[in-house]
């Protein structure tokens, strides 16, 4: 069986509609895992851009050190989860072994070929729609009423992204306390499981028992305590 350490990236928490959020990702990742027997190890979640490589996405470099650890392979659900730069993923591959969900027998160089396309596309994309935009300014600044409105709906939409950014600062803040929160707490649940407790709800209980809560200051169940075993990258139960 081939261990693989799943990593999702989201621009923003609101990615869910589009069909890319947590979830989504989340569930591309563990069918493709059933249907190849793939063993999930770890589990890491940024809320950062893709422009970024993957070492310099603080999930990101506990994934790639989780991949070493455990002598994994990276698992994403989508090859743009990774990065939309062909560098950065032909630099990756120097550094790991990775698996795409939605394309899971693809090798090395289709993955690099795929990454290669999708990034011509996405240049020739933006090209049009600057020069579309140019032309756009042209008509309103000679007076074109219809393309005096379209420049304001687009004014007004930058300024919704401003605030979508805004949120999106708030969140990177956010996964960072949530990091420091499971990291405070990962010396207890190790402890759990030096104790060879067979069952997600006996470890739940090891940390009930020590007075360990949750972020939101709840009892741990068995679904709160898999989580957070996968997100710090330690063995699950047997059980499990």
């Amino acid at each position: 069986m081939v261990n693989v350490v799943a990593y999702i990236r989201v621009s923003t928490s609101g990615q869910g509609e589009s069909g890319l959020g947590l979830e989504s990702q989340r569930e591309y990742i563990q069918r493709a895992a059933q249907a190849n027997d793939w063993n999930i190890v770890g589990e890491f979640v940024d809320v950062v851009s893709g422009k970024l490589a993957l070492e310099d996405r603080p999930e990101g470099k506990k994934a790639l050190a989780a991949c070493k650890e455990h002598d994994a392979k990276l698992l994403v659900a989508k090859l743009d989860r990774l990065s939309r730069s062909v560098l950065h993923i032909a630099q990756l591959m120097e550094q790991v072994d990775f698996k795409v969900a939605t394309m899971p027998q693809a090798n090395t160089f289709q993955l690099h070929l795929f990454a290669a396309l999708a990034q011509q596309e996405r240049e020739f994309i933006a090209q049009r729609t600057k020069d579309a935009l140019a032309a756009l300014q042209r008509r309103a600044d000679a007076g074109d009423a219809v393309a005096v409105k379209k420049v304001s709906n687009r004014n007004q939409a930058l300024e919704k992204g401003r605030a979508v950014a805004d949120i999106t600062a708030a969140n990177n803040v956010r996964m960072e306390k949530v990091s420091a929160f499971q990291n405070t707490v990962k010396p207890h649940v190790e402890a759990c499981l030096y104790n060879k407790l067979s069952t997600l709800q006996a470890v739940a209980d090891c940390l009930n028992t020590k007075g360990i809560r949750t972020k939101r200051g709840s009892f741990w169940n068995p679904t709160a305590v898999r989580r957070l075993i996968l997100a710090l990258g330690l063995p699950l139960p047997k059980s499990a």
